[in-house]
């Protein structure tokens, strides 16, 4: 039956995986999560990336945690009528445009060292069975029906609008038309007769598994966007398109005149990776899904509705980010603005573009890129400010023995709340201050990953950088001599600290720079077993702990931790030492 106000069915079509079954709990639960799917229209972008950034940084993050079983999907969105459009312009079956287009953004991904764990494409079998089988549950719940459907469609986004969605402005002729007030693109009035779900009964369903879990969309001001959304009116959903004006997509079970429409095809691969209509239950609803702001009411009205008319739940979480622009404009081909992330690294390596967008991006506005902007910010952070910093420390002239050093208990005495400076060895009162950040720095980057603002973990990490140089800079150790014995013992111990600081920047910047900081922890001689968030005891010996790293020879050196990149020169870009 069809749900009634104010709740939704709970039976599934596979009995014991209903919302009442029991779930995993604690660090060791099940993790599904999943990027968009990208539509391959056209081939990727940063802003592409940035969703899949994102997503990765997330995945490596929470597998640091601990033993859990954590998954990250995926992949390409193939079907609809831009799809088939483009392919006819082309000159090319849509399989083969698909085919192309999928490849450049797995290829993309591979590039970028995204720790996916399944590629998923809306043209594949499995995935054409979970769609036929969802269609089928709303079917046989009574929450499709066929009518006649007018309305302004919008070809680009492969969605019906309001009159209010819409605007008029002047085409390029000069000619006035009718577009989509979001997106800009032209729309066209179309009837034709297609399925319909029953959208209008899930409002108040939509509304109290909102109102009951505040934080399932992050950030909070689109958890009020989508509020404010279910406010209004909230109109059956056109569910099918006519096969004879669509044929590239999987057609209606039991109607040959009819294709499912693009969105619900797609928004069930999320389903299709979870095993789904068979295994899905270990993985559902452990959902997590990363999209962009243009594509919230999907993700967060539309698909939470769907779940919830075939009896499964909600995702547990929807992370929303902004958009890209390019020195203040929006990317757009007419523009010629797009950028290449493959270019990007090119010019700035994969761990440099990672490090930029997921240091510089922040969800909840749109930001903006641009050359200067990346070559300021990675030769500050991270060639300079760490990549220094690993250098003065570990250079033959200040460390010969080439170990890590041993740490003096009465150089660097145990702290309390009003330190006596002069009777606590010689550490400062701003070195207490430094071990203090250290240890707290662990858990605030994972308190910001787990509230999906990536940017400001790496703002505490990169403030703590400053302060070990800080202290470093402080102390002047190139200037102790190892001959004199005391001098010896606080050369060693500040040494010691600046490695233990590096040791645990190196394991919490893992998610965002992975070569980089396996390039770091291999050069302090941290063994792959040893990097993760279980290992970020800081200075144990401070605390009166064996510090297993004490007298371990340090690892080979492979040069200057991040090259610095040299300022463009007209269009062109140059690593120092490396050429693009």
């Amino acid at each position: 039956a069809p749900a009634s106000s104010g709740d939704w069915p709970r039976s599934r079509c596979r009995a014991g995986s209903g919302p009442g079954a029991p779930r995993d709990s604690g660090p060791g639960r099940r993790w599904l999560l999943s990027t968009p799917i990208f539509y391959v229209n056209g081939p990727p972008h940063i802003g592409h990336l940035y969703s899949a950034l994102l997503a990765d940084a997330l995945h490596r993050h929470r597998g640091l945690l601990g033993p859990g079983s954590g998954r990250l999907a995926t992949g390409t969105d193939e079907h609809g009528l831009k799809i088939q459009q483009a392919a006819a312009a082309a000159g090319t079956a849509p399989s083969e445009l698909c085919s192309h287009v999928s490849g450049l953004f797995r290829d993309l991904f591979f590039r970028a060292a995204v720790s996916f764990t399944d590629f998923i494409r809306t043209t594949e079998p499995r995935h054409r069975r979970a769609v036929q089988c969802f269609w089928a549950a709303l079917q046989g719940r009574g929450l499709l029906y066929k009518d006649f459907y007018e309305g302004w469609y919008c070809t680009p986004d492969e969605c019906f609008l309001t009159q209010a969605q819409i605007t008029e402005r002047p085409d390029a002729q000069g000619r006035p038309c009718k577009v989509s007030l979001e997106s800009g693109h032209q729309v066209h009035w179309t009837k034709e007769e297609n399925y319909m779900f029953k959208l209008s009964e899930f409002q108040e369903p939509l509304r109290k598994w909102l109102q009951g879990n505040r934080h399932v969309i992050s950030p909070e001001p689109f958890y009020q966007v989508v509020l404010r959304w279910l406010e209004e009116d909230l109109p059956d959903l056109s569910v099918s398109r006519e096969r004879n004006r669509l044929q590239w997509g999987i057609p209606v079970p039991g109607d040959s005149t009819q294709t499912i429409y693009v969105w619900v095809d797609a928004l069930v691969n999320y389903l299709t990776v979870a095993g789904y209509p068979d295994a899905h239950h270990a993985w559902w609803p452990a959902a997590h899904h990363v999209v962009g702001k243009d594509i919230l009411k999907f993700h967060a009205i539309y698909w939470p509705a769907l779940l919830m008319a075939v009896g499964l739940d909600p995702p547990e979480q929807i992370y929303v980010h902004s958009h890209w622009t390019v020195r203040g404009q929006k990317m757009s081909k007419s523009l010629g603005n797009v950028v290449d992330p493959v270019a990007c690294f090119k010019q700035y390596t994969v761990d440099g573009f990672r490090y930029f967008l997921l240091r510089q991006g922040v969800p909840e506005r749109d930001c903006d890129y641009y050359e200067e902007k990346v070559i300021k910010l990675v030769n500050s952070e991270l060639a300079d400010a760490l990549g220094g910093l690993l250098n003065r420390c570990i250079a033959p002239s200040i460390n010969p023995s080439g170990i890590y050093p041993h740490f003096s208990e009465s150089c660097f005495r145990k702290g309390s709340d009003h330190i006596d400076v002069e009777a606590s060895g010689r550490a400062l009162a701003e070195d207490y201050e430094l071990v203090a950040s250290v240890d707290r720095l662990p858990l605030q980057v994972t308190d910001y990953f787990e509230h999906f603002q990536i940017y400001k973990a790496l703002e505490s990490v990169v403030a703590c950088v400053r302060q070990t140089n800080g202290f470093f800079q402080r102390h002047t150790p190139w200037k102790l001599c190892r001959d004199n014995p005391a001098e010896k013992c606080w050369l060693d111990t500040v040494l010691h600290v600046t490695l233990e600081c590096l040791r645990i920047y190196g394991i919490l910047l893992q998610p965002v720079i992975p070569a980089t900081a396996d390039k770091l922890l291999s050069r302090l001689s941290i063994k792959p077993e040893e990097r993760a968030f279980t290992d970020l005891t800081f200075l144990p010996r401070y605390h009166g702990k064996p510090c297993p790293f004490e007298g371990r020879k340090l690892g080979p050196d492979m040069g200057a931790l991040f090259p610095r990149l040299e300022t463009p020169r007209g269009h062109q870009m140059e690593i120092k030492g490396l050429r693009p």
